[in-house]
């Protein structure tokens, strides 16, 4: 398990937040997507149940220079703009941002002192950023639970390149936003062939089911009945008498 403990917080699960940011989330955004409502409906739930929990955020955030050349989309979260920030309610202290570059080093302790770890992306995948990949595929939890934008895009691959790493995984499909109904369907489709659990905001964060305390004793108590039921039925027939 994770094991690693500071102010309460524990790794034996870690919520994975994907670019949430207001380029994507704020209304009139450049890249809105288009279940906004309903996503930040379910990402507030979500992060209030990771806070509530103590569970460790892992975040990515999308990073463009503003000198880069168009690739299909328009320019958008780039570094030091509004667009690029995130909302404050998927934001945790103490946090840490982990800078992309060409090296695996990572900052020790990063679990013990911190709750929340923002990692820079700079590519297509998270896992492009090797100090993330490093950090996520050494971790060994029970659960990798994925939030965030784009399932077309980002989300899918993260998870798949999780499920790849023989990690368990868990996509929020509710929490996850997407510019196209029908390819986010089609990759939570192809994430579920591939092994991922597949559940909503209301599922993961519903509280477990209280163990029945009077279930054992019903059981004796049903039993001693029947048995009672027998003594006397034996004791009623002639055959027996």
């Amino acid at each position: 398990m994770g094991g690693a403990v500071k102010r309460g917080v524990t790794w034996d699960r870690v919520l994975i937040d994907v670019c949430t940011q207001r380029d994507y989330l704020d209304p009139g955004a450049i890249l809105q997507v288009a279940n906004l409502d309903e996503l930040i409906t379910h990402l507030g739930q979500v992060f209030r149940w990771a806070l509530e929990q103590r569970i460790g955020v892992v975040s990515s955030i999308e990073s463009h220079r503003a000198s880069e050349p168009l690739n299909g989309w328009p320019l958008h979260c780039i570094d030091g703009t509004p667009g690029q920030s995130k909302p404050d309610f998927t934001l945790l202290k103490p946090a840490a941002m982990v800078e992309t570059d060409n090296y695996l080093s990572l900052p020790p302790d990063l679990r013990k002192d911190y709750r929340q770890l923002i990692f820079r992306k700079r590519s297509r995948d998270v896992l492009g950023n090797p100090k993330a990949d490093r950090f996520l595929t050494q971790l060994r939890l029970d659960e990798y639970i994925i939030v965030g934008v784009g399932v077309e895009r980002a989300i899918k691959s993260l998870a798949l390149g999780l499920l790849a790493r023989h990690k368990a995984v868990a996509v929020v499909t509710d929490a996850c936003g997407h510019w196209s109904g029908a390819d986010a369907e089609l990759a939570f489709r192809q994430l579920a062939a591939k092994g991922a659990r597949l559940t909503t905001a209301a599922e993961l964060t519903a509280p477990p089911p209280m163990p029945d305390r009077h279930s054992g004793s019903g059981s004796r108590r049903r039993r001693y009945v029947r048995s009672r039921l027998r003594r006397y039925s034996s004791s009623r027939d002639p055959a027996r008498s």
